[in-house]
């Protein structure tokens, strides 16, 4: 019993090549295995909607559905006429050497099985896009998310250290099934890097501001500091003013061969209380000990 490609994928027979891709796109995220799985009815109608793209479009083949040539499946339709054998196998030519196809027929039947199943070319499938934010730290250390894609399948997408805001990462053979059995597409995920209360990215260096003590600053001393990585012990030169850097070397973005560095700037913080004894103390504190204007 034939079957009605344009009723598949509802779609009126009038459908641009645009309205029949959106239809099989929708239909196929819907109907694929991977999101029904073990349900027949849903595989078979799965089937129908791929082999009705397959056929609408392609122009060539479509145009020879609409005139009736073929039928929904891609089977040539033979029309006879009395006397003049079927139309489109070299009626007329007669049928040649003893044994042997007519040239028409023999064409047509070796382009069918050239060209995959059903005389449909493979092709691959389309491509599909998605936004995401990634966490700071990922993109600096690199790691793994967790991420569905809209057909509700769940992949874990690996996050390369380096990656930036409008960067697109790939996930090969995860978008849309190829018409005619063709390979799959890929699934492009573009990602926004989300921000960070402390870090800053500077390159392939990061930046933070560490905040220490009058003490820490005049006498020097170890603090523990923040890193992309975790905690460190961090050694305050004595003398130490606001706005100087230190560099961790190694400890920013883990790009390879060669990670950038974290650059650290010192910020004095005074005691959030009046401390009358520092009070005194700077009052006390002769000019010649005060650093020059900058």
């Amino acid at each position: 019993m034939s079957w009605d490609p344009y009723a598949a994928l509802g779609v009126p027979r009038t459908a641009s090549v645009d309205d029949i891709r959106k239809a099989y796109r929708k239909l196929a995220k819907e109907l694929h295995p991977d999101v029904r799985p073990n349900d027949p009815k849903t595989d078979e109608r799965f089937k129908r909607v791929t082999a009705a793209f397959n056929l609408l479009s392609d122009a060539d083949q479509r145009a020879r559905y609409d005139r009736g040539e073929i039928d929904a499946d891609g089977n040539e339709r033979a029309t006879f006429q009395p006397g003049a054998g079927f139309a489109g196998f070299g009626a007329g030519r007669g049928r040649g050497p003893a044994g042997q196809r007519p040239e028409a027929f023999e064409d047509w039947f070796d382009g069918i099985f050239s060209r995959g199943p059903r005389g449909f070319t493979a092709q691959r499938g389309e491509d599909v896009r998605y936004r995401m934010e990634i966490d700071f730290l990922d993109a600096v250390n690199g790691g793994r998310k967790r991420v569905t894609v809209s057909d509700g399948r769940t992949l874990d997408l690996s996050i390369p250290a380096g990656v930036a805001s409008g960067q697109t990462l790939r996930l090969k053979g995860q978008g849309l099934a190829g018409p005619g059995r063709g390979p799959p597409g890929d699934a492009l995920v573009e990602v926004t890097v989300g921000a960070h209360p402390k870090f800053r990215r500077d390159g392939d260096d990061v930046r933070m501001d560490l905040a220490i003590s009058l003490a820490e600053a005049v006498s020097g001393g170890k603090v523990l500091a923040s890193t992309p990585a975790g905690q460190v012990s961090l050694t305050i030169p004595a003398g130490s003013n606001s706005g100087d850097l230190l560099k961790l070397r190694g400890r920013g973005v883990q790009v390879k061969p060669e990670p950038g560095d974290l650059i650290v700037r010192l910020m004095i913080v005074l005691p959030a209380k009046a401390d009358e004894e520092l009070t005194r103390f700077v009052q006390s504190w002769t000019k010649r000990d005060v650093a020059p204007a900058r």
